[in-house]
């Protein structure tokens, strides 16, 4: 367990999946805890179990919407006065073959994965800069190194947020910011919940640990990335995927 004691952690997306786990890890490791997600009614009842351990809060924010990212992270500062950690993990897919993938999907897909994390970035980073203190860690995905058909929309989105993590790593290390991606391979969460045996039996075709992976198995990498131990660490993307890419 890391000691995350007297730290502020923002996670986008929180409201299940690995932003859950994540934020339960943190609190657990004693920081103070913002779950946000475009609804507080989807994450009020994760909140109230999260307090009876430690410190955690809600938060509205969309993350295709600058002014909602303005007056969130905002009123997180007013409320904490600072933001030590930030988890860049609100992402959607809209599957579809190039051919058949309309404006619309991709403009949706790229706005929330990479863009979304881009304002989020550039929004919390000059409060980091204040406190010359700071760990950023975006979850990206291994398409986002292997590509996947059907997927163009999110494998672009991502590939461009391990782009985006690397880019911002080396504009800010002189800060004492620390800015990581985490590429977890086919994990069992709500987006792949969907998908038939057969299509798991293909994927694991692929995976030399022969299983698909749970958010226990993601969570503990982004939560060193968050560390002090991994101070000495950015520009790094964290491949969690059962061997699938090496």
């Amino acid at each position: 367990m890391f000691d995350f004691k007297d730290r502020v952690a923002l996670i986008t997306g929180a409201s299940r999946g690995i932003g859950l786990q994540v934020a339960q890890d943190f609190v657990e490791g004693g920081a103070q805890v913002i779950l946000a997600a475009r609804s507080v009614a989807r994450i009020e009842r994760e909140v109230k179990a999260l307090q009876r351990v430690g410190e955690a809060s809600a938060l509205v924010l969309d993350v295709t919407d600058g002014a909602s990212i303005e007056s969130a992270v905002k009123n997180v500062v007013e409320q904490f006065g600072k933001i030590d950690i930030l988890v860049n993990n609100a992402g959607i897919t809209n599957d579809g073959l190039l051919m058949r993938l309309k404006d619309e999907a991709w403009d949706q897909v790229l706005d929330t994965n990479l863009k979304g994390a881009f304002r989020m970035t550039r929004e919390v980073v000059p409060h980091m800069m204040k406190k010359r203190y700071g760990r950023i860690v975006n979850i990206v995905s291994v398409v986002g190194l292997t590509g996947n058909p059907g997927q163009s929309n999110y494998v672009s989105s991502k590939a461009g947020l391990i782009g985006l993590t690397k880019a911002v790593a080396r504009e800010i290390a002189s800060r004492g910011i620390t800015v990581n991606a985490v590429a977890p391979g086919f994990i069992e969460t709500d987006m792949t919940a969907d998908l038939g045996q057969r299509v798991r039996d293909q994927l694991l075709q692929n995976v030399p640990l022969k299983r698909i992976g749970e958010v226990t198995d993601v969570a503990p990498g982004i939560m060193f990335l968050a560390s002090e131990e991994a101070g000495y660490i950015t520009g790094h993307v964290l491949n969690i995927n059962g061997g699938m890419y090496m």
